[in-house]
């Protein structure tokens, strides 16, 4: 039996959809009847456009999409003129100001504060350039994550991008297969690094090698079924199958159309790919697979390069790359020079300022991490200095704090409406803090701190040295923004998930808990042991102990309930919902 929103599916989804969004945007955002309006704003959706939170009324968060993090200085420029023109909202936040882009971890771009009547002319632009907001969100193929570097990876062990083009091409552009059970990830790897991170996507290749009749091929090995979320995260399991460049594309496409024809949909609870493998496994799946989606004969896993993975590994840095901060030598003599972004926020100034000096310093090639984190390709050498003395890297620093280069957020309170404390501007005051009171031994150049403002886990805290889920708990008689405390996660070779180590920690206490977990760290560890080691060597018991929240001087301003307010950072009345021309209409 369907439930509400596979009905709603069922009746309109897919690119159908993007008519009705201009029809309601030229009539205004009260044209959508009242009525109506959640099965519309699921709808939505699949075109990037998300309605925010409760209080937020007429306002939309717009999700971009562009396969793999690449992107142009054009693409870019044209994104931070949207950003400054289009995604202004009615007061500043107290960190960003107004008007700014979020980067996030499947390595695209969020826009907040658009109103619907705009949401045509936006298109307009961003489409111009070749920037889509297509299949970005809702129950569809999410956007392609791979190696930001493919194609200029000193290590990389095979080519990718013309699997990556095709992918986004004909599987993620195909309409019929834009209605799934529930979001599907996939990720392409290629390089010996791990950066694509296939361990938590719905099925991921991974670079691999297999003889076949004679002959050393090499392609990648398959997992599926990975995720996070909802407190019962899974790690892709392998499905056994080797495949080459040339039948990859099928092998996938096969996978999702099996997914899409036998994935539950009648309980959005369990309906997410990682639940499917659960209940069908990987020899089944197989099974089903070679007899009914694909054509040419499956062979059993190659020899796989998992064991180089260094990529959010919690591997020490001398291993290899364990992100793209810093200056890095391409096959070619030229650098890409990645900078770091902080819980992944730029101003609309700062995102023009790097699409000018992509275009000045280099090719004009741009490429987003999944680390939130933007890169500068094709420099020549003789060109680095002056780059790296530019403003812009004042701020965003290719050579950042340990706990600046770990930070990630997802949105938070700010704008979600599920979310359960505020993220961003916490944790951009969190790393301020620990970065002028806690020490980090001068071997270790990440510390990975991840928060995410609920259990759906969009801020990877699982996948954290130190991951944060957003809570709820009481403290002096009142019900306050409290976070869980997870240690000990990270993908690489052998993908391991935080386990929690102290629950309901309030807000304001949350730096003292992580400068006793880090000073712990740094007084005990072996000679050369990242976080992550030390955390595998001590074990989870020890660090419990370990973890001891404690009210310091760093003061959190937003610890009292803000999802009950309309917006976190404005205790006044809420100036939504409003017409077109941004007049205030009754909330009635």
């Amino acid at each position: 039996m369907s439930n509400k929103k596979e009905t709603w599916k069922e009746g309109m989804y897919g690119d159908e959809v993007r008519e009705k969004i201009i029809e309601f945007a030229e009539k205004g955002w009260e044209s959508i009847p009242e009525d109506e309006r959640d099965m519309w704003f699921s709808r939505f959706k699949f075109w990037g456009v998300f309605h925010q939170r409760d209080g937020q009324e007429s306002y939309f968060m717009m999700r971009l999409t562009n396969a793999n993090g690449q992107m142009t200085a054009e693409q870019l420029r044209a994104i931070g003129e949207v950003a400054r023109d289009y995604a202004t909202g009615p007061v500043d936040n107290p960190e960003f100001g107004d008007a700014w882009i979020d980067l996030t971890t499947r390595q695209s771009v969020q826009l907040h504060w658009i109103n619907l009547e705009d949401v045509p002319a936006i298109w307009e632009k961003l489409e111009s350039v070749g920037v889509t907001t297509r299949s970005s969100g809702g129950d569809t193929m999410r956007n392609i994550v791979g190696c930001p570097v493919a194609g200029k990876d000193k290590h990389e062990l095979v080519e990718t991008q013309p699997l990556l083009d095709r992918l986004q091409e004909d599987l993620r552009g195909d309409d019929n297969l834009a209605n799934m059970p529930r979001k599907f990830n996939i990720s392409v790897t290629g390089c010996r690094e791990g950066c694509a991170q296939d361990a938590i996507n719905g099925i991921g290749l991974e670079p691999a090698e297999k003889e076949i009749d004679g002959e050393t091929v090499t392609g990648f090995n398959v997992r599926v079924g990975g995720g996070t979320g909802s407190r019962e995260p899974r790690k892709a399991r392998s499905l056994d199958v080797f495949v080459t460049p040339e039948n990859a594309y099928d092998v996938t496409r096969g996978f999702v159309e099996l997914y899409h024809d036998h994935g539950r949909r009648d309980n959005r609870q369990k309906n997410r790919s990682r639940f499917f493998v659960d209940d069908e496994g990987t020899e089944s799946i197989r099974e089903l697979l070679q007899a009914e989606y694909v054509d040419t004969d499956l062979h059993r896993e190659g020899r796989s390069v998992r064991d180089e993975y260094t990529y959010n590994a919690g591997r020490p840095p001398e291993e290899g790359k364990t992100d793209h901060v810093g200056v890095h030598e391409q096959p070619d003599g030229r650098h890409y020079v990645g900078l770091n972004v902080p819980v992944g926020r730029m101003t609309a100034r700062e995102t023009i300022a790097l699409a000018d000096i992509a275009e000045a310093y280099g090719s004009g090639d741009i490429r987003l991490t999944r680390r939130q984190n933007p890169l500068i390709m094709d420099v020549e050498e003789s060109a680095l200095d002056a780059l790296l003395d530019e403003p812009l890297l004042e701020t965003h620093r290719p050579e950042p704090t340990p706990f600046e280069r770990g930070g990630m957020a997802c949105t938070g309170t700010e704008f979600c409406g599920i979310a359960l404390t505020e993220t961003k501007l916490r944790l951009t005051r969190m790393l301020r803090w620990l970065n002028t009171n806690v020490d980090v031994p001068d071997d270790v150049d990440t510390i990975k701190i991840h928060y995410s403002g609920c259990t759906a886990d969009c801020g990877h805290a699982y996948t954290a040295d130190i991951g944060l889920q957003g809570m709820r708990a009481q403290k002096g008689g009142e019900i306050v923004e409290a976070l869980d405390i997870g240690v000990g996660g990270g993908m690489g070779p052998h993908p391991e998930f935080v386990e929690w180590v102290s629950q309901r920690v309030p807000a304001d206490e949350v730096p003292g808990a992580i400068r006793s977990l880090v000073g712990a760290f740094s007084a005990h560890r072996e000679a050369g042991q990242t976080f992550r080691e030390w955390v595998e060597d001590v074990g989870t018991e020890s660090v419990v102990d370990l973890c001891d929240p404690e009210e310091t001087d760093y003061e959190d301003p937003y610890m009292y309930d803000a999802k009950q307010s309309w917006y976190p950072f404005e205790d006044g009345e809420s100036p939504a919902p409003t017409t077109v021309n941004d007049a205030p209409i009754s909330s009635d």
